[in-house]
Parts: structure tokens; C-alpha cells; sequence
């Protein structure tokens, strides 16, 4: 089975700029390279990894490039583009569609001060560009809140497949009524056939980031995996973000057990068979990770 991390991060402050980025995320406010994850990777038998981005800027996108470039477990990179300004966007796409690597494209947009900036005519503009590119967008949200667009994007943009970063920031440790008004907001993304989801970066909501636990992240899986099934869900290790969770391992501990009761086929899709359909990961870079991790 080949084992795909969906979503993980590199970063380096002193090559690029993070404007989120600062003492308050110490240990992992310094360069992450993926050398530094690799070792990880390997002792839970993770074959290949997607990259994806964590600054509004081309050079975060540059370093993803040149990161692929030195491991071939790094068989994806979801990109950044100004998808509000359409002209910029399209010359960018040219150039990222050169790079077998590049697979989708995000924005910060949980960063951005006007809560309605997808919706704006001129990012609808850049999202029809992705679709026309064959690249795939992926949503990032603060809270489960911001859930309410993504029927909204469905349906403007029916060609453009969407995928859910950390389900939509679910509220773990909270209570049945949080529960519900997340799950009612992602059910309606799930209706639309387009809209995936990942199963990462379920942390704590209420109070710090490693204090939570795999029973209290449970019922939010058992909700995805009801609403997407498996097919439309996709493994996550979100490090180095998870370093502050309680660590890379204890998360991939916790997916593992909570995937445990699915069908083996399943479980593949998961981990893996997912990631690797719906990104359109390159097959020649696919068996390049498998042989790097032998």
C-alpha cells in the first residue's frame, strides 16, 4: 500500500516571508525542512507526501519546488497563485504547469480581513482558471464558519474540485451543540460530489493544541467518513503544526486507530488512494516515492 501524507508544510523565515509566523508557534517558528520530518515519515510507513503552501507569496511556492526536487518522497505541491488578480494568476499558471509536481493551488484565506473574499468576482475569475488548468483548490478555514462558502464555490464552479483542509477546523473538546452546527455546515459541502476532505490537524478547540484526545477527535471522523465516505477523505499529517499537537507521531498513532474498523480497502483509500485521485499525482513520481522510502 502506498501511504500518502496529504498535507504537509515546509517553511524557511530567513528565504521567505510568514506574516502568521512568530514567537508564539516556538519550537517551530524557525526553518522545517522536510529533511527534518523525514525520519518521521518512515517509522509510519508513509511512502509519499503533498506539499502545501503557507505564505501568499511565490516564494513559498519556490521552496516547495526546490524541496520536491531533493526528495522524491515529495510527490505533490499545492501552490499559491493571486487568484485575485486573474491576469497575474494565468501567467503563473503557465509557468507551475511545467512542474509535474504542482497538483493545486491555496490561499491563506482565514488570513484575509474581508471574511466574503471568495466570493469576490474577480477571485471567481482565478478559481475558473484552476479549473480550466485541471488544478484543485484547497479550502483553509480558522473555524467551522467559514464552511458555509464552500456550497457556494461548488456550485459556481462545478469543474473545480475542492478539497477541505483539517475538516474544517472542527470543534474537538467542545460541546454537542458545536457538534452539530459543524456537522450541519460540512454536510452541506458533502452533498456536492466535488468536495473532499482531510482528515488533519484535529486538535483541541478549546484549550491548547495538544490537549486533545483520539475519543474526543472520534465522533467528527465517524461524522466525515458517514458524510464523504472514505473515498472522499484523505490522511493529513500536518506537521510541523502537529509538533505543537503533541507530535507527528502521536497524530498518525490516533489516525490509524480511528481507521482501524474500515474495511482494508477503504483504509488504502484513506491513506492514500484518495490523495493520489483526486491531486492527479503523477504515477512516475508515485513510484519514485516508493522506491526512495524501500
Amino acid at each position: 500500500m502506498t501511504v500518502i501524507d496529504a498535507h504537509l508544510h515546509v517553511w524557511d523565515p530567513s528565504r521567505v516571508s510568514y506574516d502568521w509566523l512568530g514567537p508564539a508557534m516556538a519550537p517551530v517558528d524557525g526553518t522545517m525542512g522536510f529533511q527534518d520530518v523525514r525520519p518521521e515519515l518512515g517509522a509510519a510507513g508513509v511512502t509519499a507526501a503533498v506539499l502545501v503552501q503557507a505564505a501568499d507569496n511565490d516564494g513559498d511556492t519556490d521552496l516547495m519546488l526546490a524541496t520536491a526536487d531533493a526528495h522524491p518522497e515529495v510527490v505533490g505541491v499545492v501552490a499559491w497563485v493571486p487568484l485575485d488578480h486573474p491576469a497575474r494568476a494565468r501567467d503563473r499558471l503557465a509557468e507551475l504547469r511545467e512542474r509535474p509536481h504542482v497538483v493545486g493551488v491555496r490561499a491563506l484565506v482565514h488570513e484575509n480581513p474581508d471574511p466574503d473574499w471568495i466570493l469576490r468576482p474577480e477571485v471567481a475569475h482565478g478559481l475558473n482558471l484552476l479549473a480550466g488548468a485541471g488544478l484543485t483548490f484547497d479550502w483553509v478555514t480558522s473555524s467551522p464558519d467559514a464552511l458555509a462558502h464552500v456550497p457556494t464555490l461548488a456550485a459556481r464552479h462545478p469543474e473545480l474540485r475542492l478539497v477541505i483542509d483539517h475538516l474544517g477546523k472542527p470543534p474537538v473538546g467542545g460541546g454537542a451543540e458545536d457538534r452539530a452546527a459543524w456537522r450541519k455546515l460540512i454536510a452541506a459541502a458533502a452533498q456536492h460530489p466535488g468536495v473532499h476532505a482531510k482528515l488533519s490537524g484535529l486538535y483541541s478547540a478549546t484549550g491548547p493544541l495538544d490537549s486533545w484526545t483520539t475519543g474526543e477527535v472520534r465522533p467528527f471522523v465517524e461524522d466525515a467518513l458517514e458524510l464523504f465516505g472514505p473515498d472522499r477523505l484523505m490522511y493529513g499529517g500536518d506537521w510541523p503544526v502537529s509538533v505543537l499537537a503533541g507530535g507527528y507521531a502521536r497524530s498518525w498513532a490516533a489516525c490509524r486507530e480511528l481507521l482501524a474498523p474500515l474495511a482494508p480497502d477503504d483504509r488504502t483509500a484513506v491513506l492514500g488512494g484518495t490523495a493520489a485521485r483526486f491531486y492527479g499525482i503523477d504515477a512516475a513520481l508515485l513510484e519514485a516515492a516508493r522506491r526512495a522510502a524501500a
